[in-house]
């Protein structure tokens, strides 16, 4: 599901440039920082959730053109401790990656904050904080 916040904020944020999307799980507590500190700067974000909406693989590759493949992938969470041995041992470069994260979107870290030719990742105030 797409949020828009535009109404919340009112038509002056709907002027803002370039567009947000805050991609995520909503019960991940990285990604409701991210939301809180965006809602509390007025920030217009769309908000594309990983469990419902998945991941595209246009979307990686893009992703992947601007930031290497090893800040996407989250070796800390659950989902990774839940990946078998041999799988882990196949991440080795962007196309391992990418096919694990098209496979197990609960892979990337979160949250990707995509801003124009910007993609943030993880918690990142200030740099969120330098593309709104």
């Amino acid at each position: 599901m797409i949020v828009n916040q535009a109404e919340k904020y009112g038509m002056m944020m709907a002027m803002q440039t370039p567009p947000i999307t805050l991609f995520g799980i909503p019960n991940c507590s990285s990604v409701k920082k991210a939301r809180q500190w965006m809602d509390e700067h007025q920030v217009l974000y769309h908000f594309h959730d990983f469990k419902k909406n998945g991941l595209d693989e246009s979307t990686l590759d893009d992703w992947l053109t601007r930031v290497d493949w090893t800040e996407l992938i989250n070796r800390k969470g659950t989902t990774w401790r839940g990946l078998s041995a041999a799988s882990q041992s196949q991440l080795c470069d962007a196309a391992s990656a990418k096919r694990l994260m098209i496979q197990h979107p609960s892979l990337v870290k979160r949250p990707v904050v995509v801003a124009g030719q910007k993609v943030l990742v993880g918690v990142n105030p200030a740099g969120w904080a330098s593309v709104i």
